[in-house]
């Protein structure tokens, strides 16, 4: 592969570990849940199966000279790059490798796009932003150690909505 991307949350998993200086891990970015966007996914209470009008946090990274953060390098073409920027809807690809010492080759990592920060922003502000325990529990599994702080960490169950024919 010359091709990578730098997984620092979901799509950390098998790969090669690896470490991102410069950039500092954060929850920053949120999808609306009372939103049904085929192809994409909704969450509801294991508790009672409702589907609540919230907004689900994810981690995001920004620059920060001090940090670093650790993560898992996983080799990719142009379709898996194609597909994961489909999924990633709430970010934006950006170009790392410089910020790695010795890459095997391109390096990308996906970063809050405007927009799914401004939601989280918003949603927070409203006290409408929570953390599903899967996803933290998942993040924790990983080592991804991030403090929750404020937000609410629900019990909440994943769907996948079936896409567009």
């Amino acid at each position: 592969m010359s091709e990578y991307v730098f997984g620092y949350g979901s799509l950390a998993g098998e790969g090669v570990a690896a470490a991102l200086p410069g950039f500092r891990r954060f929850w920053g970015v949120a999808m609306d849940n009372s939103q049904t966007v085929p192809g994409y996914k909704n969450y509801f209470l294991r508790s009672d199966g409702s589907r609540p009008e919230v907004l689900v946090a994810y981690l995001d990274i920004e620059e920060d000279a001090e940090s670093e953060v650790n993560g898992t390098l996983l080799g990719v073409d142009a379709e898996a790059l194609a597909v994961l920027d489909r999924r990633e809807r709430n970010y934006d690809r950006i170009d790392v490798t410089g910020h790695l010492a010795g890459p095997p080759g391109r390096v990308w990592a996906y970063r809050g796009s405007s927009g799914g920060r401004a939601r989280f922003a918003a949603a927070r502000a409203e006290g409408r932003v929570v953390v599903s325990r899967d996803y933290f529990d998942h993040l924790c599994g990983l080592g991804r150690s991030i403090e929750v702080g404020d937000l609410p960490v629900w019990d909440l169950e994943r769907v996948e909505v079936p896409g567009s024919e």
